[in-house]
């Protein structure tokens, strides 16, 4: 995954649009139709998240810390519960 620079001030909840168009993957994409999420890795080490269905909407800004954790987690079947 490249490393994008932002043109501004990064922060939680920003419009999605002002990260730019370029640099968003496709992670992972199941069997719904496309609907899922898209990642940048911005220069700073941080990860933006955007639904892909919504690309001017908010972006989540995680830290790598915090990306670990949740997907050491999710396989570790930690967030199962929200899938019953």
């Amino acid at each position: 995954m490249d490393r994008i620079k932002p043109r501004k001030h990064v922060y939680n909840g920003m419009p999605a649009r002002d990260l730019g168009s370029e640099g968003w993957h496709k992670p992972w994409s199941g069997g719904n139709g496309g609907n899922c999420l898209e990642a940048m890795k911005l220069a700073d080490g941080r990860i933006a998240l955007r639904q892909s269905t919504d690309p001017d909407g908010p972006a989540l800004i995680y830290t790598t810390d915090e990306m670990t954790a949740f997907i050491e987690g999710a396989k570790a079947g930690e967030a199962d519960f929200l899938l019953s």
